[in-house]
């Protein structure tokens, strides 16, 4: 029989998958857009904002989606730290 260390240890990777799958999805199906949508949106913005306004706004987009992505990372990296840190808990007190 599995002690409760251990279910948590399985319940810590189970929720690791889950959130990973989440975001696998979340990239490649809702933010996929074809190409023709693109081009339209693309002349909406140019319409809309002007030709000097344009690098401003993607810096600041790219600035966002990098920041996005570095916050992905840390709860991430916490993720897989709490997960090392309780199995080997779990390694220790099965040692004993």
């Amino acid at each position: 029989m599995l002690s409760n260390k251990k279910y948590i240890v399985i319940l810590q990777h189970i929720s690791n998958l889950i959130i990973q799958l989440k975001i696998h999805y979340i990239m490649n199906h809702l933010l996929f857009i074809d190409s023709p949508v693109v081009i339209v949106i693309a002349l909406i913005f140019l319409l809309l904002f002007g030709g000097k306004k344009i690098p401003e706004l993607m810096k600041g987009l790219g600035k966002g989606v990098k920041s996005f992505k570095d916050g992905m990372n840390e709860v991430e990296n916490e993720i897989k730290d709490v997960t090392k840190e309780e199995t080997k808990d779990v390694k220790k007190d099965s040692a004993k």
